[in-house]
């Protein structure tokens, strides 16, 4: 919204009640003003939405329904929905926070440490639980919603308002959706139904956001945000310590394997004992001197502020229209004045506090009628009518009012005397440290969790309380109730270089249990020694936990390489080597491969064999040697001839006859010689 459509509507009063002072924040669907409530002469805050919402039939009847749904929502971590209206512009009226939101306190460059993390998470996701038990998701989790009042207590503003505004037919301005879209859960970005563990998803990235300084998947544009985090599970960093496991379980993106936000905060609370929780640095809202909130042009008065004021300027009531006084000018009664929508809230879903104030101007009436005479005197005395207005009774009207007020102390004792003063105490011990929160919570009193580990009270319910039980006390007085983190946190010890049974020994002495064993090869470590932890563990968990355990497989095998026949010894030796192989030798004749090359390996070649392993290379000695035979004595020389030729000898010569047998020979008888060789021969 552009800035000058933000300072037009300061001044303006809508549904006749709610005058704007100042802008105190602007988004991409509305701008909020801090305003009076001219009627119950309070400060509000009203949320104005985009000018062209007004003219969408389908937003303003969503926007309708869902108005009534938020305003049914009475939690102490929600926001309050006082009002709503729809004249030329759809607005929402709330209660006015002091504290601002954790946006603006991140904006300031403030991060929250583990402690304050952890109440931020719990305070939302106990909000969200209540609202997701009464079927209402929230779908826009983010900074800028969550807010604070003055002493530091979260509320979540806006629920319905994002599903009234994604079904608005209407664009946001350029890069609006990105700011959303960063705290978007992967069933959102598929388009897919969603349910409360949508919220629990988007909580998760802003609890890391608000220690990390970081949003997980945020990307330069809305596609890449949204589609980066598709089938992929939250990077929590390590910084995020003992929430490193609640905020795990609720990244997962498939939200069937996702806590809901009930578990999620029995899950944080589960974390341990993280120290006091330190008061946040709040960043709080505009701050406007007087003359700020003044209007800068005369502020248009409806009927309903102008017999408000009448009680202490009544010469407001006969001015005729058109007059100025003071800078406020009246117009004509029922000119251009919006309708003023009232909220019918379910009395079961009525706070405290409203259910007391409709007790006692009850009980105010009733004292009025009855010292009237009679049961038909008017108790709405400041109602508006933006037709017709009742000038003529308006007299007596105000007489009803000041007699209201005269007799209200009376009957405001009357009532104070028959309403309950003082609540008793129960023991809460061992029940829903949540359910006991609300419940002290509804009756007025203020409760604070610590939380304590715990060896025999399961996780969320509560240990002790103080002030004990039987104790009474008063609307505004202190509960702090100790609840149960489970069971209290060990530090794993360091188990890497023990036998798997030694560590699960060491383990089970601190009552922590072996689950899963990943064997992975390791050049160093020999087989069956442990080294470490499963990827993701934690140092510090709760007792009774089951961790997995690394525990290496040894070296990785070795291939023994092709092609290493007919290679040189030195060179096949090397290769070996390398691999981290032994070799041995032997030798052996071959008819193929020349003296000194490699005949073949023993394991042969592509056998897989530990690392160390011995490797027999066996060596050519070249063609295996030829013995003369005796055979060719007294043969004739052309015999012995063929024989010789036929074991791959020559002949070189007869010494003596050649007509002769053969009587003998050079090499002699019997020696042996290279295939080849010559071969003389002698006769008689």
């Amino acid at each position: 919204m552009a800035p000058s459509r933000v300072i037009d509507r300061v001044g303006q009063v809508l549904g006749g009640r709610y005058r704007l002072l100042a802008p105190i924040g602007t988004g991409a669907s509305a701008t909020v003003y801090l305003s009076d409530d001219v009627v119950l002469r309070r400060r509000v805050a009203v949320k104005v939405l985009h000018d062209a919402l007004a003219d969408d039939s389908q937003f303003l009847k969503r926007f309708r329904a869902e108005a009534h749904n938020a305003a049914a929502l009475n939690h102490p971590h929600i926001m309050a929905v006082h009002d709503w209206g729809q004249g030329d512009v759809p607005y929402l009226v709330t209660e006015l926070l002091g504290g601002g939101s954790l946006r603006g306190l991140l904006d300031t460059g403030h991060r929250l440490d583990h402690a304050q993390a952890r109440q931020v998470g719990l305070e939302a996701a106990r909000a969200l639980d209540y609202a997701h038990r009464r079927g209402l998701i929230h779908r826009d989790i983010k900074p800028a919603n969550l807010l604070f009042d003055d002493e530091g207590r979260l509320r979540i503003a806006d629920f319905g308002l994002a599903r009234a505004l994604a079904e608005a037919a209407w664009t946001e301005p350029a890069g609006a959706v990105l700011g959303t879209a960063r705290y978007a859960s992967p069933e959102q970005a598929q388009g897919a139904s969603l349910d409360g563990r949508s919220d629990v998803y988007s909580l998760a990235l802003v609890l890391i956001e608000s220690v990390s300084g970081e949003v997980p998947f945020a990307a330069d544009t809305t596609l890449g945000t949204l589609m980066a985090r598709v089938d992929r599970p939250v990077p929590v960093p390590p910084e995020l310590g003992p929430l490193v496991p609640a905020l795990t379980a609720a990244g997962v993106p498939d939200p069937a394997d996702r806590p809901d936000a009930g578990e999620f905060a029995t899950m944080l609370m589960a974390a341990g004992d993280l120290g006091p929780v330190a008061a946040l640095p709040l960043a709080g809202t505009a701050t406007l001197d007087g003359a700020e909130l003044d209007p800068k042009e005369p502020t248009t008065l409806y009927v309903a502020e102008r017999q408000v004021r009448a009680d202490f300027e009544p010469e407001i009531m006969t001015a005729p229209p058109g007059t100025t006084t003071n800078g406020l000018t009246i117009v004509t009664e029922g000119e251009v004045q919006p309708p003023t929508r009232t909220l019918e809230r379910d009395l079961a879903a009525e706070s405290r506090a409203d259910r007391k104030r409709r007790e006692k101007q009850e009980a105010a009436a009733a004292a009025v009628m009855a010292s009237a005479g009679g049961d038909d005197l008017p108790v709405e005395v400041l109602k508006a009518d933006s037709a017709r207005p009742p000038r003529r009774k308006w007299p007596w009207l105000v007489a009803a009012a000041v007699l209201v007020l005269l007799l209200a102390g009376g009957a405001g004792a009357a009532y104070v005397a028959s309403r309950p003063q003082e609540t008793t105490l129960t023991d809460f011990a061992g029940q829903s440290a949540a359910d006991v929160q609300a419940q002290l919570e509804g009756r007025g009193l203020v409760v604070t969790l610590q939380p304590e580990s715990s060896e025999t009270v399961a996780a969320g319910l509560v240990i002790r309380q103080d002030p004990p039980p039987d104790t009474k006390l008063k609307e505004g007085d202190a509960v702090a109730l100790v609840v149960s983190s489970g069971q209290p946190p060990v530090t794993l010890p360091d188990v890497g270089g023990n036998g798997i049974d030694q560590a699960t020994q060491m383990l089970a002495g601190i009552g922590i249990k072996v689950g899963d064993v990943t064997r992975e090869y390791d050049e160093n470590i020999q087989k069956d020694i442990v080294l470490g932890y499963a990827d993701g563990t934690p140092t510090i968990v709760p007792k009774g936990s089951t961790v997995g355990l690394r525990v290496s497989n040894g070296p990785a095998p070795r291939t023994i390489p092709s092609g290493l026949a007919g290679g040189t010894k030195e060179a096949v030796t090397a290769q070996l080597q390398a691999l981290g192989l032994k070799v041995a030798y032997s030798e052996a004749y071959s008819p193929t491969y020349a003296q000194g090359q490699v005949i073949q390996t023993d394991p042969p070649a592509g056998s897989t064999v530990a690392r160390d392993s011995v490797v027999t290379v066996q060596v050519s000695l070249g063609k295996e040697p030829v013995t003369i035979p005796a055979s060719i004595v007294g043969k004739s020389v052309s015999d012995a001839t063929t024989i010789l030729t036929g074991l791959g000898l020559t002949v070189s010569g007869v010494q003596g006859n050649p007509s002769k047998p053969v009587t003998g020979a050079s090499p002699a008888i019997g020696s042996q010689v290279k295939p080849g060789s010559a071969v003389t021969l002698t006769t008689n």
